[in-house]
Formats: structure tokens, sequence, C-alpha cells
């Protein structure tokens, strides 16, 4: 599978949430500048694979469900015995690099490497005396956002320097076929409006959200807004979601351009997502989603590590309290923030 005789072969682990993996995506597009020729793939989860989907950077991208997303006990063991197939196939790729991908030492990723007997596996040690990662890196405490502290992975490789922006990769007749669909102008400005977010403290309330879309419609009448959020009651134990505040906000703009995206699917929320102008979102999957296709972002942040998880690569406004609670950021501070993006 080598695109070149002697090309290295390289395999970037990266096994997490859908921002995390977003955010190593500029340590991929280095990988690919330093090494044009060279194999380049990816091992991730079911969960978050999408993200590398139409990536130009990446060769092939391989992903495992893992047991707590598998949904029952006879599932975990399917899970368990596909998980050890792949593991069996990649080993005989025989990866010249495997990068564990991760901001510390996890022993898990360490046997995973050492089951997959490539020659050189980089990742931190973190003190650990692990030989099974036998190319360790320190880290730095200069290096403060998540995407530094992975790309510093690549030193081994003679790669340094301030990681580039994510990368992030719509499928494009999806994409259109969404703004056919919603009837979007082709010149109206696009707000993208994400109302959900995982953690209490990061949930702006749908009145917010409701009274800023007025106050910019005022301003800007031409302009559409595109909403998002987590599909799904809030009732539901296993997925709670946010349709009872959205059918609210949306009653409470009756009338004006708000468009309803409802995104079942990663690809569909990134396809969505594309068509934005500017997005206003909490800290989450979808803020480094929007980072990775290069929107401009207003990030509400709760009781979250604004410096390590801030959109990185892309014009931003951060608006965290010191409350560490976003209800207490109000509909002036995000319109302004706005108006300086």
């Amino acid at each position: 599978m080598s695109k070149t005789a002697g090309a290295p072969r390289i395999l970037v682990i990266r096994r997490d949430n859908i921002g995390d993996l977003v955010c190593t995506t500029p340590l991929i597009s280095a990988l690919r500048r330093h090494f044009p020729a060279a194999q380049i793939c990816a091992l991730v989860n079911s969960y978050n694979r999408e993200v590398l989907s139409n990536n130009p950077d990446i060769d092939a991208v391989y992903w495992y469900t893992k047991g707590k997303h598998a949904g029952s006990f006879r599932g975990e063991l399917q899970a368990l015995w596909l998980r050890f197939q792949l593991i069996r196939r990649l080993r005989r790729m025989h990866f010249d690099y495997v990068i564990l991908a991760f901001p510390g030492y996890m022993q898990r990723l360490a046997q995973l490497a050492g089951w997959l007997g490539a020659k050189q596996v980089i990742g931190y040690r973190d003190g650990h005396n692990d030989k099974r990662v036998n190319c360790p890196v320190e880290r730095n405490e200069q290096d403060v956002h998540e995407a530094e502290v992975v790309f510093r992975l690549l030193q081994p490789l003679g790669i340094s320097g301030i990681p580039p922006a994510p990368r992030v990769v719509a499928d494009a007749a999806a994409a259109d076929a969404l703004r056919a669909r919603l009837g979007l102008p082709a010149t109206s400005r696009v707000y993208g409006v994400h109302i959900s977010a995982r953690k209490p403290s990061q949930r702006w309330g749908g009145g917010r959200f409701a009274e800023m879309i007025k106050r910019l419609h005022e301003r800007e009448p031409a302009a559409i807004f595109l909403l998002f959020w987590a599909p799904g009651s809030q009732f539901n134990p296993q997925h709670p979601g946010d349709d009872e505040k959205a059918a609210e906000l949306q009653e409470q703009v009756k009338g004006m351009p708000v468009y309803p995206c409802t995104t079942e699917t990663l690809p569909e929320l990134i396809a969505a997502l594309s068509l934005c102008d500017r997005v206003v979102c909490s800290d989450g999957g979808a803020m480094h989603l929007a980072a990775g296709l290069g929107k401009p972002i207003v990030a509400l942040f709760g009781k979250s590590d604004a410096r390590h998880w801030h959109p990185w690569g892309v014009p931003h406004a951060v608006l965290q309290p010191p409350s560490l609670d976003v209800t207490d950021v109000s509909v002036d501070q995000v319109l302004a923030a706005l108006e300086k993006l």
C-alpha cells in the first residue's frame, strides 16, 4: 500500500472525542507536507471517524467500536472480535512509525502500539518506563493548547513550529443539496447558532439565543440563521437532546429567517456548518468542527479550560465569565464579539 518505495508508513492513533480528533488534524497536515509520498493512516473510533472523511492528507482511516458504544453484551463481544481482527490487519502492514496522538501517557495506547509491532512508537511517557514507547517525547510547559501538545509529538520526525490550522472537509455534494433543500440565497450572510452543550455550565438559555437572533436580524435584515442542536428529547435517559429547547426558540423567532438543521449524523453537521459564515456556540465538538472548516467563531466557555480548548487557527472570540457559568454572558457581549469578527 505504500505510495512510493522507501517512503515511510505512518499510523496516527487518536481514539477520543470529536474535538480531540479535530485538534489532531494539524499534526496530520504537517506529516503530509513533510512526507508527501508517505502512506499516512489513522486509527480512530466509530464515534469520531467522520471527522477525517474527505481529508486529502490521509490515505486510509481504520476504526473500531468501543465497548460502551456497542449497545449490548453480544455487541461488546462482536466489537472485541472485530477489534482483534483489525489489530492483526494493521500489524501485517508493518508501519515504520506509530504516533500515539494523546497529550500524555496512556498504558492502553502503549499496549496497542506494542501489539502493532511498529519499528518506532512515538508518544509521551510522562516518567513511565514503558519500553513500548521507544521514541518518547518530553512535554513542554509552553505548549498550552491541545493542538500544540499533540503537535510536539512530531519532533522526532524533524517537524516543529506552530501547528497549522485544523482541517475538516465537508462533502460538497451534501452541502449543496442542503443549501438547495433549505432554499438558502447564495448572497446572504449565514450565522450558525448551536444551542447545545454537554456541560450545564456551558448552556446559554434559549431566550438569550432568541434575543441575539432578533437583534442581529434588526441589524442585518438579509442575514440567515441556521439553528443547530443535539437531536433528541431532553427526557431521553441515554442520549438527552435539546428538541424541546430548539422548538421553544423557533417559536420565539417565528417569522424570521431561521432554518432548523436537524443533523442526525456527523457528516450532516459538518455539511451544514460548512454553509455558515459565522458560528456562535459553546465549547464542544461542534465548535472544533467549525474551526476545522475555517469559520470565525464566538465561543461560550463555562467551566472548561479555554486556554487549552479554544478554537485553533481561526478568528475567534472566547467569552468566559469569572463565574465560569455562561448564563452570566450577556447578549450585548456576544453581539460585540460578533462585530469584532
